[in-house]
């Protein structure tokens, strides 16, 4: 099977009302031949999510190592962002964001906050110290 592959790239949006979620995705399609479709694969995404108050919250934007400094992240960025301006007026837009992803967020206007550091653990159940103890 031959592959024809197609570099440019579409953007979709899509919203699921239950969570007030709107999500955009990069998706390129690949070729057996000149019109046969293999298949659509996702390279990039990004989503936001509506929030009583009038906020809205960018998050979770990324893009497949593959076919990162081609631009997608910016489409991704640009196209979220005016439906924003088209569609919240009036609201206030916030993100975390990752310190690669910082001067964008900057550059259009974002101002920045404190730092915030990532932690993790993992959850183990507790075994039981036979203390059998009486409750306050």
């Amino acid at each position: 099977m031959i592959f024809i592959d197609m570099t440019p790239y579409q953007i979709i949006t899509f919203t699921s009302h239950a969570n007030n979620l709107y999500g955009w995705l990069a998706v390129r399609t690949k070729y057996t031949d000149e019109d046969t479709v293999d298949k659509i694969e996702t390279i990039g995404h990004t989503f936001m999510q509506k929030e009583p108050g009038k906020k809205i919250k960018f998050f979770d934007s990324w893009v497949h190592p593959d076919h990162r400094r081609q631009g997608i992240f910016r489409s991704l960025w640009d196209t979220r962002w005016e439906y924003v301006q088209s569609t919240f007026s009036d609201y206030k837009v916030y993100a975390w964001c990752l310190p690669k992803s910082l001067p964008l967020l900057i550059e259009k206007g974002f101002k920045e906050g404190e730092l915030c550091t990532y932690v993790e653990m993992n959850v183990y159940e507790e075994k039981s110290s036979g203390n059998t103890g009486t409750a306050i």
